[in-house]
This record gives structure tokens, sequence and C-alpha cells, in this order.
């Protein structure tokens, strides 16, 4: 592996670059939030003009997060290479705006099975293979390796690396860990690590007064392990005092300087802004020796720290609120939609409006005996909301209700919006209702349906029967190709194709897509049956792609085309190739699937389009956008439009963009 990695790094520009790095470890309880102070960091140095990069260590014995319970740890998110993640490399990608891969995570269960199959070559000639010094070795590779790789799309080797533990110190799963970066306690390394150590400031209410003394505790084991903290992260409710700090101080053994308070904010933007004012960049710039970045370089910088500021402060300006009921099975976890609930709130902030969304479990719209009262106050939060998300899920549990929502939008032309099995829903629901196919389905849920009522259909060369459950679904970033300009996502996407990341196992029929367009259901985007590609070659394309990208550039009556494609040949397999993408419904205000999940490639400068045309639509702005009528979105770049900016420099950020919106112009950031 090390001549692989001396390989690709002498191909790389700076690739003796030292890269110094961060680890961000928790203390007291999981979920202090050491994911959005990791992100926080990062922002911090990217918008000053380092290059960042991070690695999610997470010490479970799981290969990847792949078959994980939404219940267990929230969503699982992937990249474009198909990696199946921890959420918090969501958050990575969407405050940094970065692309990783599978090999940014790590996980026990995949270093033993690295470290095993390195024994069974035989790499470690023969020598008896320990947690001490072959698993630690391997880690700190490891980490050493992907830490080189560009996540920005440039070819240049990042400053720092951000390295999240997982968990919380004094487990024993992560042991192995905190003794792989102990070696950057000696002399020669010192200046290559620093530790951030995040915990939580207790206020029972029974003592009415904050405790510190669990954060001690946290420290003291800290320190057992052999790391030092360089920064103590206290995440309180509200803001850190004096006398606590400087208690905090005295008994963690730090300077005061380095104690640093994140209290609850209003919105996660503001906590890179915390940190800033605390110092947090000229400690971490000071404690890992940065070079300095010239004003030049940062006078460049498509982003900063300004227009972050505006970011933050934009999300608590808008008091016009939208409501949004999110129709899916694991409602009961906020974590479980992680990515969902991000995209429709980045959505917001370029509708100008205040999110609420509202969770429905989609169980309790079927209407089960013995729950009618609950069944009336999930119906009544459906009735009042101005735009329904059907969310992606498995299994057969709530499936009915979801059909019943998307019948509900359908039919009272309520925004509406289907990824992945809420587009499966949709389909479903409109073959029984409007087809008129009895016991329309998917043989996710009935193995023995009749040829005609498969309106879902497995993927035969993604067979979880045969090759088990993890990593065998249709994953990764692909492409989409658009067949006709006359479609709401066309215009939203503003493109002819689109890249998005899928994640499924079941699709929609292409023997039936035919049938369901001809009355109304139109299959607008189509998919290939190719990983992706970034720039796409004839030669590694199979007929069913090649005759779609061929077919999407020319001129056509997209019902003819989808006809024509959905009867093709299916290169070798016994079903099509082309896979049903996105869905529109005619003539309804917007009633949209998608079969990948856009929701994890949006940001807060570029929401999800599927997304932001929910909101739109759901706020009655879409047609206006669409038209060029109207351009929503009040994010901006002030120079640009200097002429509209109040004159008066003690006007904040927020009265310039009231000043801006109001005078109709389209803000948004360079």
């Amino acid at each position: 592996m090390a001549s692989a990695t001396q390989r690709r790094d002498s191909d790389q520009p700076n690739s003796s670059k030292p890269v110094k790095y961060i680890l961000v470890t928790g203390g007291i309880i999981s979920g202090v939030g050491k994911g959005i102070i990791s992100s926080s960091l990062g922002v911090l140095l990217k918008n000053n003009g380092y290059k960042v990069t991070a690695i999610k260590i997470d010490p479970y014995l799981n290969e990847d997060a792949g078959i994980f319970s939404p219940y267990e740890h929230g969503e699982v998110f992937v990249l474009d290479d198909g990696g199946e993640v921890d959420l918090d490399l969501g958050n990575y990608e969407r405050f940094l705006n970065i692309r990783m891969t599978r090999d940014n995570n790590i996980t026990t269960g995949k270093m033993f099975k690295h470290v095993m199959e390195r024994e069974r070559r035989g790499d470690y000639c023969g020598k008896t293979v320990q947690m001490i010094p072959h698993l630690t070795d391997a880690i700190i590779d490891w980490v050493e390796r992907v830490a080189r790789i560009p996540v920005d799309g440039s070819s240049d080797v990042p400053d720092v690396c951000i390295i999240e533990l997982g968990g919380t110190i004094g487990d024993i799963e992560g042991m192995v860990y905190l003794a792989a970066f102990e070696r950057f306690q000696r002399p020669a390394l010192k200046n290559n690590l620093m530790n951030v150590h995040v915990s939580l400031i207790l206020h029972p209410n029974a003592t009415g007064e904050p405790k510190t003394k669990p954060m001690q505790n946290s420290v003291r084991h800290l320190r057992s392990a052999g790391l030092i903290p360089d920064l103590l992260i206290c995440r309180s409710t509200d803001n850190l005092q004096p006398h606590l700090r400087e208690k905090i101080a005295g008994f963690g053994l730090v300077d005061l300087e380095q104690v640093v308070g994140v209290h609850d904010v209003s919105n996660i933007y503001k906590v890179p802004l915390l940190l800033e004012e605390q110092g947090v960049l000229e400690a971490i710039i000071k404690r890992l020796q940065l070079p300095a970045i010239p004003d030049t370089v940062k006078r460049h910088l498509k982003f900063n720290m300004l227009h972050w500021t505006h970011l933050s402060e934009l999300c608590d300006t808008f008091t016009e609120e939208v409501v949004i009921a999110m129709v899916g099975k694991y409602v009961k976890i906020e974590d479980a939609y992680a990515s969902v609930n991000k995209a429709l709130s980045h959505a917001a902030i370029h509708s100008k409006r205040k999110l609420k969304i509202k969770y429905v479990d989609s169980e309790l719209l079927e209407n089960k005996p013995g729950f009618e009262a609950q069944t009336a106050a999930a119906w009544e939060v459906v009735k009042t909301s101005h735009g329904v998300i059907v969310p992606g899920g498995f299994d057969k549990r709530g499936v009915e209700g979801m059909i019943a929502a998307c019948q509900y939008c359908r039919e009272n032309n309520v925004p509406f919006l289907g990824v992945c099995l809420g587009m499966q829903c949709a389909a479903i629901e409109f073959a029984r209702n409007v087809l008129n196919i009895a016991g329309a389905d998917s043989q996710e849920f009935d193995t023995n349906l009749t040829a005609e009522q498969q309106i879902i259909i497995d993927m035969p060369e993604h067979n979880g029967e045969e090759k088990g459950l993890g990593g065998t679904m249709r994953l990764g970033r692909r492409t989409t190709a658009f067949l006709t300009e006359d479609c709401k996502l066309r215009k939203l996407y503003g493109s002819t194709t689109a890249e998005e990341r899928h994640r499924h196992r079941y699709e929609v029929n292409p023997r039936v897509a035919s049938e369901l367009s001809k009355k109304g259901f139109l299959f607008v985007g189509m998919g290939v049956d190719e990983q992706h590609t970034t720039i796409w070659e004839e030669k590694k394309r199979t007929q069913s792609s090649a005759a779609l990208m061929k077919m999407a550039d020319e001129n056509g009556e997209l019902l003819d085309k989808i006809d024509d494609l959905c009867h093709r040949g299916g290169d070798g397999v016994t079903r099509p190739a082309i896979r049903m993408e996105m869905c529109e419904l005619k003539g309804h205000s917007y009633f949209v699937g998608v079969q990948f999940h856009p929701e994890y490639l949006s940001s807060p400068l570029q929401p999800s389009p599927p997304f932001l045309g929910l909101l739109l639509a759901a706020t009655g702005q879409l047609d206006d956008f669409l038209t060029g009528a109207k351009a929503p979105s009040p994010m901006m770049t002030l120079k640009e439009d200097s002429e509209f900016v109040s004159e008066d420099p003690g006007n904040s950020l927020v009265q310039k963009l009231k000043d801006l919106t109001t005078a109709g112009r389209n803000v948004i950031f360079d």
C-alpha cells in the first residue's frame, strides 16, 4: 500500500507538502456536536485560504453504515463513489463544499478487514499480528494516505485534515485509535497534530447551576490515554460564564484562552462565527505552525467569512412561514432524515421563508382500527401543510400510508416531492387509481405479483438475496438525461443532464413506464446503467445508455422517446438497462418524483433543484421563477449591486440584504 500511495502522491503538485491534523474527540455523551464543531473548524480554515479535508472514524465493527437501522445511527449518507458512510460526512461536504470518498470514513470493521487481508497475503512476514503496532500503524498509514487526496476539485494536497473520532473518550472501542494518535506526542511530530476536545457542561434542573465535573473527568480520561487537549470546546445551553471558564481551565490544566464556549444558537451556521470570535483560527495556526495565507490569495476566495456571516444572519431574518409535511417511516428520530431536513432548509433560505417541518408517521395514515384519533390528527397535518415530501425507506411498514399521501397530493394539487421510495409509491398509486391495475405493487413488498402488477421491480444485478445486503444496492453518483425541455425539473436544473447520488435496489418497471406516461405520469428523465463518469466515452457505454444519450439530444415527442427507450433490449440482462429517474405529473402545480437522493448534494449556497422546486411551489413562487419573472434567491455578492446598498456604513449585512431584496434585486453569492 505504501508504494501505491507514493505513486499517487508523486503525481500530485506539492506532493512533499506536510499535512497537519486536527483530532476532534468528545466526552460524556455521544451526539455532543463533534460533527458540527469539526465542520466549523474546517469553515474557519477554508474561508481563510487553507485547503481542508476531513476523515470520520467510527469505532464500531461494522464495515460501513450501509445496513444500519435509521434508529441506530440516523441516516446513511452516500458519496459519489457509492460509499455508505456516517451522516457526519454529509456535514463536512455541505459546510466545506468538498466531495469525499468511502476512504474518508474509517470503521474498526474496515481496519480489521484491511489488516487481516494483509496478514493473509503474508505482508507481515510471519510475525504475530497485534493491536499495537500493526493495527495502530495501519490506522495512521490510512489517515496519512487519505489526508493527501484533494477533495475540492483542485489537484492541491490539503493543508489540514480534520479527523473526528466517534463515540466518547473512555469507550473501549476507541482506545486503539487514541493509541495510534499518541505517537504524535513525540517531539518530532508534536506540531503535526492538534487535539480539540468537545465536552458537555451539564445543567441539571435539580441543582439550578451548571456542573463541570463530568467534563473534568473526560479530560482526565483523555490525558490518561496519552493525548493532551489543545482546545476545550464547552457545549452548553447558555453562554459560558467567565467563572466557569476559569474553573474549567484550572481543572483541565490549560490556559484560559484554550477554553472555548459554544452555546446553543438559532442556526448551525453561527457556530463557525462563535469559534472565530474566540480566536480559534489563530490558535490553530499557532499550534500547527501553518504558513500565513497572503492577502492576495484571500481576496480571490470565492467564499469567505464575510459571506458566512451573511448566511448565518440571513437564516434568522425570514418571518413568513412555510409548512412542509414529511410523511415517512422513521419520523421518531430527526437524524433519520438529516440530509432531507438540510435540503429543505437550504431551499427555504432561497425561497425567503421560515421553514417548519411537520413529521407524519405514515402508518397513521392507513386508517387502522383503534387509532382513529391519531389518524385524524396525522391527516390534519397533511391537509394543512403547504407541501408534502415522501422520503426514502425500506420494507413494507407504513408504505400504504405513503401511497395514500401521494394520492391526496395528486388529487388536490398539493405540491409534492417523492424521493426514492416516495417516487415508487407515487407510481404504485397512479397505477392503481388511474390505470386501474388492481393489486399494483412493488416486488419489495410482494414477491407473488403478476407481470401486470409489477410496477416496481428489483434490479437483477443488485440481488440482495444472493449477494447479501451490504453494499449491493445501486449506489453512488450517476447521470440522468432529460428527454424534454418542457418540464419543471429541466428548468430547475438548468442543464440537459443531472448528476445525482443513488441508493436503491428497486426501480420503476420500464415495461409499464410507457403506459404510466400516456396517462400523464411523465418520465421526463432517464438514467443509464453505468457508474458515474465525469466524461462520457462512447466505448464505455452499453447499447441502452448510448441510445439514451443520443435520443435525449434529439427533437421529438416525449411519449415516443419513452416508448422507444423502454422497449429496447437490456444489454445481456433480462430487463432493459434504462432507469426511470425522474417523473412529473402533467397538469399539476408540482408533483415530482426522483429515484435518486438529491438531498445528498444540496448545500446552503446551491440548494437541490427538486427541493427548491417544492419550496417555491409551496410558497407560490415557482411559476415566476421558471419563467424568469422573479428570481427569489436572497444571497448575493454585495459589490456587484453596490448602488442598491444603503450608504450608511453602520448598517448590518441583514439590513443591506433587506435593502437589496426590497429593490427587487436577485441576490446570489459569487
